[in-house]
């Protein structure tokens, strides 16, 4: 049987100001978040692919979240002892976890974003 996700977020007590979970919420729900989790899921990428990858993110941001998500352990960054210094990004088994959540979020964004911002 599948649980009830409203019994779920009760559970969890995600409302609470104190719940550790607030934290998570902010890194993957914020923007450049979503973006480098769901950009990672289509491949491992290195730190000039996904910063063309994802436009408009600031060099500062990039890095801040590429920071937070691997303290978080969502992404794991591999460098390789080379010359030039080659760093590699993937999603941790975790991170593969909530790509696979949020994708299907980002593509109802995506098939409605017209019609959403056009009523405005």
């Amino acid at each position: 049987m599948t649980e009830d996700p409203a019994r779920a977020i009760r559970a969890t007590n995600v409302f609470a100001a104190n719940c550790p979970s607030r934290r998570v919420l902010d890194h993957v729900t914020s923007k450049w978040g979503v973006l480098v989790i769901v950009a990672l899921a289509q491949s491992p990428m290195r730190w000039g692919a996904l910063r063309r990858r994802i436009e408009g993110v600031s060099e500062k941001m990039l890095a801040q979240t590429l920071r937070t998500l691997e303290a978080d352990g969502f992404v794991l960054r591999e460098a390789q002892p080379t010359i030039p210094p080659r760093v590699d990004y993937s999603l941790t088994p975790l991170g593969r976890g909530l790509a696979d959540r949020l994708i299907p979020l980002v593509t109802w964004v995506g098939n409605n974003a017209d019609e959403i911002v056009g009523a405005h």
